[in-house]
């Protein structure tokens, strides 16, 4: 924690010295779009996801392999012995003379197929595969559709937090303005109360609490620079900025204006949510699995052609061929019937689960209009507590200057008017969170 501060500190003292660059927060957006980690890792998921639907697309057509082989044992493979007297027909032996008759009385040996190399190559077109082709494609396009969603998931939520730094960030900066505002008004109120002190019209007590509560400021301000150079190291984090030496911009208007602005709320409209569409992806892979289950349990049917070469007859010899194969599971439909139920039960939970999150998703989208409505009304009671703590200040201090006030009686109006203030940026920076959730809860682009 001390290295990160002290890093955030250099940062500060660094960017004083530097030309600052100011962001947008369009700006900041687009940059975390294209830099943040998760969207780059959900777009590889939708790249990898594309290969996986054209590698199950390859299935359609037929596989093609060859085989080759080259052997050379040490003894024939085929071996028989052979005798040549009983293949002599009787009337020829009769013919023969004596000695040739017992030349071939002594058996013959004869081996085969002791070298020689086998050579083809075979193609097979699948016929029928219980529609696990045709399912396997479609289970691979909802899986791509399904990171697809998740990549426009992974946006809402990287603008969710850039968002958030980015309006964390404006309220220190206009906190730094407030300080700033308030040190100004605690040097005007030191330098009234130094005079009457002098004039022997006040308390040297009076001063010494004014430049208590300058040394509060002081450190406020030091707490604010910190906080700033922490917002800033992780805004430059997470949306891929090269340094921290930048500040962010927006109309200084808009703290005062912003009701101008506010979102209107929508007709809730579940089906548009890319949480709602995973839980319809979720649902149609379910199906598509319990179809394959069943395939799996059908026969398949198939055809296909080759041609081989060979040389084990000691000559060279080729052929090609035609034929269809057929196969048909039969013991594995004890255990696959039992798979098929199994799809069938998760096909209804998952029709079961879409449901019930649909109406969470509903409720979602009342809370986050709920909020935005809150965080409006905080906003205008913020703004009138700022309107009546700067009267609530000028009366005290004119009370103080008629003597008919304390200076802890100035200063406590003081501090209610630097928190009414601060409450103020507070309560700005939490309308345009409110709002942001609120559009995505709806479903609703920037």
């Amino acid at each position: 924690m001390r290295k990160i501060i002290a890093i955030a500190l250099c940062s500060v003292c660094c960017g004083n010295s530097a030309a600052q660059s100011s962001y947008t927060l369009e700006q900041i957006l687009d940059s975390a779009r294209q830099n943040n980690i998760a969207i780059r890792s959900a777009r590889q998921n939708v790249e990898a996801a594309s290969q996986q639907r054209k590698e199950a697309f390859t299935k359609y057509f037929p596989n093609i392999s060859g085989t080759g082989l080259w052997f050379n044992a040490n003894r024939g493979m085929a071996q028989t012995e052979v005798s040549a007297s009983e293949m002599i027909p009787a009337s020829l032996a009769t013919m023969l003379p004596a000695e040739a008759l017992a030349a071939f009385a002594n058996p013959i040996s004869v081996s085969m197929l002791k070298n020689g190399t086998v050579a083809g190559i075979t193609a097979v077109q699948p016929v029928f595969a219980g529609g696990q082709i045709v399912n396997g494609n479609r289970l691979a396009k909802v899986g791509e559709d399904v990171s697809r969603l998740q990549l426009q998931l992974s946006e809402n939520e990287v603008e969710k937090t850039a968002e958030q730094y980015y309006w964390q960030l404006v309220s220190l900066q206009e906190k730094q303005k407030t300080v700033a505002a308030v040190e100004a008004l605690l040097a005007d109120i030191h330098k009234d109360v130094g005079v009457a002190v002098r004039a022997g019209v006040a308390l040297h007590n009076d001063l010494l609490q004014v430049q208590l509560r300058q040394n509060e400021v002081e450190s406020q301000k030091l707490k604010l620079q910190n906080g700033i150079s922490i917002v800033k190291l992780l805004l430059a984090q997470y949306s891929g900025l090269r340094d921290t030496s930048f500040t962010v911009q927006h109309s200084p208007s808009a703290i005062d204006h912003s009701a101008e602005h506010d979102v209107q709320c929508a007709a809730f409209n579940v089906q548009s949510l890319p949480e709602y569409q995973l839980l319809g992806k979720q649902v149609e892979a379910t199906r598509l699995q319990k179809h394959l289950a069943v395939g799996e349990n059908l026969p398949t049917v198939a055809v296909g052609a080759g041609y081989n070469y060979h040389n084990l007859l000691e000559n060279n010899h080729t052929f090609g061929m035609i034929f269809a194969t057929v196969s048909v599971p039969i013991s594995d439909w004890w255990g696959g019937s039992h798979a098929i139920k199994r799809k069938k039960i998760a096909y209804q939970t998952a029709i079961d689960e879409q449901q019930d999150k649909a109406e969470l998703l509903r409720i979602r989208m009342q809370n986050a209009w709920n909020s935005v409505v809150e965080a409006r009304l905080q906003l205008d009671i913020a703004r009138r507590s700022i309107e009546q703590s700067e009267e609530n200040l000028r009366i005290h201090r004119n009370y103080y200057k008629a003597g008919t006030s304390t200076m802890s009686d100035l200063l406590e109006a003081q501090l209610l008017y630097q928190q009414s203030r601060d409450k103020h940026t507070d309560a700005y920076a939490d309308l345009q969170n409110k709002q942001l959730e609120y559009r995505q809860a709806i479903g609703e682009k920037r």
